[in-house]
């Protein structure tokens, strides 16, 4: 017998991102406009909202548009940053190459876009969400999907607090709360938890392609206010990755600040390859350190982003739930874009929720979200780029880029690559140590780029160091007696948190250790660890990183 409590909900949202939230206050419009009474819970696993949410962010408001007509007018932080100037460049190692507008579509120039704090965002859209009536839970994290004895989804249950790293129940301990719904919306961003347990128990994912992933690195930055061009981004190409596909961008925004960051896609080669350390040799191209000379470094954090596409969507319905956001993959790669499509994601799920929970008859699987989604200009836009990955990935970075504009030029003509191309998962495309060189990365200099710790330091991140690591090795023999002599383990560079080291192997003694408390939940170990043996599991609700303004 069960002793935890329970509430009972019209609707559970799993997840306080842009989707989630954007199917909250889309589901409560509705019930206003009808007259109606719907009751929806929202789950966050950060200590507040936008505490764990991290983007560029370049943001098309299209979405947003549809949501809040009225947005401008409603002191949404968004407003205060509109793109008025887009450059991409072409890195060599010492000097850049313009990319005229003229090669690329119209829809990548970042006309009408904005740029700002995705997290700022996300907490305007809470407090629209919590005056129309949601309920919206912080530092509670969905530990365990629930399930009614026909299998249909019946909701979640919170993550029990107050257990020791032994497993034991502490002095403190309180169990966790069951959240029953009609309907469950699963919104946990790119490689969720419970998204993977569904996906696996209602095989979702049996007629697509497999995810694939980049990892995202951002600092904030405050520069040199005479350095300072409100409106610009940035993106560059090349340097300083050869075997990899991936880049930066640096986006001014209000108050003499700079985003700016690296992506590195995961389906990369090199064992020996570290993204952080790709990152910060980045910015130490004269192009990029000379904005940040005489500027100073406030935050950082690291997130895992779907770049699967069109290809990699899965099934987005079952029975009791549906998938929203970048839980199902909606990422536009080309235009490094999701917040406008996982917004409409949701938007659309709670159109269809809100149809089904007034029909006495309606089937426990959400159809109609399906139908809805696959008809929408989230189809449209995604159809049109779904090559660019693949073809990046397949032909590396001057190739595929090469390949990736012509097929986006010809479907914006309405033609195209006469097929769609395939995907690889990313943990299986590492190669053995001794096909690569090691690769020898400059010492952080403190003052343009930094080391690990002194990066996480500044993510705020932190975790009750009595609690079970949530960072779950099926079979602890494997990273030093498999991914050590295969591949020199690559946990210790592919995590940019410096959660995973192998000690000891001066002394012939190696052993893997894991500092879970480092962790910046972005799920990289989850993705890249070449044997699958790394599962990232929920921790207590609160933990991880708190990023004030990412």
């Amino acid at each position: 017998m069960s002793d935890r409590e329970w509430m009972a909900y019209d609707v559970v949202v799993v997840g306080g991102g842009p989707a989630g939230l954007s199917a909250a206050i889309r589901l409560k419009q509705l019930a206003r406009d009808a007259g109606s009474e719907i009751t929806i819970c929202l789950l966050e696993k950060g200590a507040e909202i936008g505490a764990h949410i991290l983007s560029g962010a370049v943001i098309d408001p299209r979405a947003l548009e549809e949501l809040f007509p009225q947005w401008r007018e409603m002191d949404c932080p968004l407003a205060q940053g509109p793109v008025t100037d887009n450059r991409h460049w072409w890195l060599t190692a010492r000097s850049k190459f313009a990319i005229p507008h003229a090669l690329t579509p119209r829809w990548m120039h970042n006309e009408g876009t904005y740029t700002g704090s995705l997290g700022n965002l996300c907490r305007w859209l809470a407090a629209q969400a919590e005056e129309l009536g949601v309920e919206i839970f912080p530092g509670f994290a969905a530990a365990e999907v629930l399930y009614h004895p026909d299998g249909s989804v019946k909701g979640v249950a919170t993550g029990d607090m107050g257990i020791g790293r032994d497993g034991q129940r502490r002095p403190d301990y309180q169990p966790g709360m069951e959240l029953h719904a009609r309907y469950t919306l699963f919104a946990e961003g790119a490689r969720g938890h419970l998204t993977r347990q569904v996906k696996q128990r209602y095989a979702l994912e049996a007629d697509c392609e497999p995810q694939v992933y980049g990892l995202g690195m951002k600092e904030l930055w405050e520069i040199d206010p005479a350095k300072h061009r409100p409106g610009l981004v940035l993106h560059t190409q090349g340097w300083p990755l050869s075997d990899a596909y991936g880049g930066g961008f640096l986006y001014h925004q209000a108050d003499h600040q700079v985003a700016l960051g690296f992506v590195v896609g995961l389906g990369y080669r090199n064992p020996h390859l570290s993204p952080f350390d790709e990152f910060q040799r980045w910015k130490q191209h004269p192009e990029i350190r000379s904005f940040l000379e005489g500027g100073r470094r406030i935050s950082y954090g690291a997130r895992a982003i779907n770049e699967g596409g069109w290809q990699a969507i899965p099934r987005l319905a079952f029975p009791g739930g549906a998938l929203i956001g970048c839980a199902a993959g909606f990422v536009n790669v080309p235009r490094i874009k999701g917040t406008h499509t996982a917004m409409k994601s949701g938007m659309l799920a709670a159109e269809s929720a809100f149809e089904a929970l007034q029909d006495p008859q309606a089937d426990s699987t959400l159809a109609r979200y399906e139908t809805r989604l696959r008809s929408s200009w989230i189809a449209q836009e995604l159809q049109l780029v779904r090559n660019a990955e693949p073809l990046l990935a397949r032909f590396g970075a001057v190739l595929g880029t090469l390949a990736a504009g012509i097929d986006m030029w010809m479907r914006t003509l309405g033609i195209g690559l006469p097929f769609t191309m395939r995907h690889h998962p990313d943990h299986a495309q590492l190669a053995r140590k001794d096909a690569f060189p090691k690769i020898a990365y400059p010492k952080p200099d403190g003052v343009i780029s930094f080391d690990r710790l002194s990066s996480v330091f500044l993510s705020s991140t932190n975790h009750e160091e009595d609690q079970p690591v949530h960072l779950k090795l099926a079979d602890a023999s494997v990273p030093i007696a498999r991914n050590l002599p295969l591949f020199d383990e690559p946990a210790q560079r592919y995590c940019p948190a410096g959660v995973y080291e192998v000690l000891g192997q001066e002394e012939g003694l190696p052993r893997f250790q894991i500092n879970a408390q480092n962790c910046l939940h972005c799920k990289t170990c989850d993705i890249k660890d070449p044997a699958q043996n790394i599962t990232w599991v929920t921790p207590e609700g609160g933990g991880g990183p708190n990023y004030p303004n990412m």
